[in-house]
């Protein structure tokens, strides 16, 4: 069975809505810093789901007047969002941490405490395995993004349980705190990458190496197999990402002597095949006739010379 984004995000609150419940009971019973820290980021789950939710809700809309090539550009404000809301969150860690470090505290019922943690991360490595695969499937930034964070929100957490277990048998205190530090700087880490991941998205970073691989052997396979193939050259071609939608430019150079009703058959014919090989795709092709050059891409260079 396949979800919908929106499906998946709001199963995403509810399980962030959990895991606070577990992890916050879990760090009030234990009276460890590192437990409370684990539960500190869910607060983060929570509000980068929300607004996840809400973004995605944007990115579905259709195009229309004011935004004629659609609003898929609102996941990266998602993923953007979320980064920054895990770098907060991994600032007011550190500050909690540091106060501990300098004060230990013993901690208390562990037992407890870390079968709740444990319990919790089940569910967030449950739920981030089914958000990558559905962020694939559905090309979702917003989704990966939820997913990425999920998946360090489990790896933070089995370091804690670890570093507890180390705390137990050995009885240093200090080891706490200075795990919930290790725990905000790695959390850091993985917000800084949304953010930049955001950043380039925004910037319309092109498609990735194996699309254009794709798209360019789709062009070689077209022209081999058409009687005129050997008259036909493409270049010029431009790619770029927005949300779930791909886009994709270039020229189609044809013989000058073809009518205008046959280079546009040929065109939408070529157009054709390239969605089908690149799900998503929206692709523009210019048509030129062998031995010209479109103006655009060498004003381009000049202006930028």
């Amino acid at each position: 069975m396949t979800f919908t984004p929106k499906t998946l995000l709001r199963v995403s609150v509810a399980v962030a809505l959990v895991t606070i419940l577990l992890k916050g009971l879990a760090g009030y019973v234990t009276n460890s810093m590192g437990l409370i820290s684990d539960a500190m980021e869910s607060f983060v789950n929570l509000a980068s789901a929300m607004f996840a939710l809400g973004m995605v809700t944007i990115a579905s809309r259709p195009a229309d007047e004011d935004h004629p090539y659609g609003h898929h550009k609102a996941e990266y404000f998602s993923s953007g969002f979320e980064g920054i809301l895990i770098v907060g969150a991994a600032a007011a860690i550190l500050w909690v941490s540091v106060q501990r470090l300098l004060s230990p505290q013993p901690l208390e019922q562990l037992g407890w405490g870390l079968g709740l943690s444990v319990v919790s991360s089940g569910f967030n490595a449950a739920l981030a395995l089914v958000l990558f695969r559905a962020a694939r499937a559905h090309r979702s930034i917003a989704l990966e993004a939820d997913a990425r964070h999920l998946m360090t929100d489990v790896w933070t957490s089995a370091g804690v349980v670890v570093g507890i277990a180390a705390v137990h048998f050995s009885g240093w205190l200090w080891l706490d705190p200075v795990l919930a530090i290790g725990v905000a700087l790695n959390i850091v880490r993985e917000g800084v990458r949304l953010v930049w991941r955001s950043s380039q998205g925004l910037m319309d970073e092109a498609l990735d190496p194996e699309t254009i691989a794709t798209l360019r052997t789709t062009l070689d396979q077209f022209a081999a197999r058409m009687p005129e193939g050997t008259r036909m050259r493409f270049d010029d071609m431009v790619t770029r990402r927005a949300g779930q939608r791909r886009f994709a430019d270039l020229h189609m150079h044809v013989p000058g002597e073809w009518t205008l009703q046959h280079a546009a058959a040929m065109r939408d014919e070529l157009e054709q095949a390239l969605m089908d090989a690149v799900p998503g795709l929206r692709v523009t092709i210019q048509l030129l006739p062998l031995g010209m050059e479109a103006r655009g891409p060498h004003i381009e260079e000049e202006e930028a010379a």
